[in-house]
């Protein structure tokens, strides 16, 4: 019984963990990343109010935002850092992103038409030893095909905004914002435009996509979360999955117990179910004797379990930053798992789960131990009796 309880309270407390860490992570890439982008060579500026109203229409799409993305590097007193440069429309990026409500100083909106200013994340800006309202200088490639002021290009940038997004998918460490025209004049032919794109459900992102793939002429291109970190959250189900299937046999070693423990009262109880058999009782009496019996040790187990797995589910978190702090330990880092807590999040779903297979295979154990017992000869176990 206690093994039992022990495995759903484990399997319970691991899956909401899981959940957890599954939830944040999810939580704070869609609140700065967008769920779909339409990419075009256009100058986005002077057509993304058309492409707007070409979108609006699908269902599922909650609002949408023009930019302009390049790469570069940016440099200050010798210190070096790439960086992808999006340019945008500081109103209209707010209803897309969380980023311009991260600002640590500064502000978002000071990206303004041909200030040459740039927000930067924190991490960015440690790593470069800028604060706000220095100069900062962003270094543009460009192919000799495409070169319009010569194959490279040095621009003088101010930084109006340090953003500060913790554990944020590197989004504070490599990505730089500018003014949308800036952008267009900075990039010149090697811009690449588009819109950003968010959705009121994420999950349903397929059909948003094949639906723009449709009605975008093929100078568009589409791309959404799922074909750039899907494999990413897939291995997060994957690994939910597994923990799911190797906790569950915890479960079954302790079936495995409950077997052994129902053969040894079937042998200590033989002379009694002899008794019985030569009383008048049937076998499938004798049978549904051993069936409860097992089948009530699982299900007390069971709701020990469950009971004491919700209880260590919903306060793990506290647990675990008590043990932190008591012993002067990190035991979450958030350069490892996108958080500095140990996040806890209980799904009903995975507690009716948890309790069909525990009690499943407790009824699953009997079955052999209960048909022993039924089919055991009354002469012989009452011969040396």
């Amino acid at each position: 019984m206690l093994g039992i309880a022990l495995g759903v309270t484990v399997l319970i407390t691991v899956l909401s963990v899981m959940n957890g860490f599954e939830y944040q992570i999810r939580n704070q890439f869609f609140s700065a990343a967008p769920a779909i982008t339409v990419y075009t060579r256009q100058p986005i500026s002077k057509i993304w109010h058309k492409l707007t109203k070409e979108t609006e229409h699908i269902k599922n799409i909650e609002t949408t935002a023009p930019f302009v993305s390049g790469k570069g590097m940016l440099i200050n007193q010798g210190l070096v850092s790439p960086v992808e440069t999006i340019g945008v429309i500081p109103v209209l990026e707010q209803r897309i992103s969380s980023i311009p409500n991260k600002m640590l100083a500064g502000s978002f909106a000071s990206l303004t038409q041909n200030s040459y200013h740039i927000v930067i994340g924190k991490k960015l800006a440690q790593s470069l030893g800028v604060v706000l309202g220095d100069k900062i200088s962003l270094f543009i490639s460009r192919s000799a095909a495409k070169a319009v002021a010569g194959p490279s290009e040095l621009h003088q940038m101010t930084v109006s905004g340090i953003f500060d997004i913790p554990n944020g998918f590197g989004f504070e460490s490599g990505l730089a914002f500018v003014a949308l025209q800036d952008a267009e004049k900075i990039y010149a032919r090697d811009a690449i435009g588009g819109l950003h794109i968010r959705l009121y459900d994420v999950f349903n992102t397929q059909a948003v996509s094949d639906e723009l793939n449709l009605i975008l002429p093929n100078n568009y291109y589409v791309s959404d979360w799922i074909q750039s970190f899907g494999a990413y959250f897939k291995s997060l189900v994957m690994q939910k999955t597994m923990m799911f299937i190797i906790l569950l046999l915890i479960i079954a070693v302790a079936v495995f117990n409950l077997v052994a423990t129902l053969m040894m009262t079937v042998n200590e109880k033989r002379s009694d179910i002899a008794i019985l058999r030569t009383m008048g009782a049937p076998p499938r009496t004798i049978l549904a004797i051993f069936v409860i019996q097992g089948g009530l040790i699982g299900l007390i187990g069971t709701v020990i379990g469950i009971i004491t797995g919700i209880a260590l589910a919903l306060n793990v978190t506290h647990i675990v930053d008590y043990l932190q702090h008591l012993f002067h330990l990190n035991l979450i880092s958030s350069s490892v798992y996108f958080v500095d807590y140990l996040p806890s999040r209980l799904q009903w779903v995975d507690v009716v789960n948890i309790a069909l297979w525990a009690f499943g295979l407790s009824l699953l154990a009997t079955i052999y131990p209960a048909w022993s017992a039924s089919r055991t000869p009354p002469a012989d176990a009452l011969r040396y009796d």
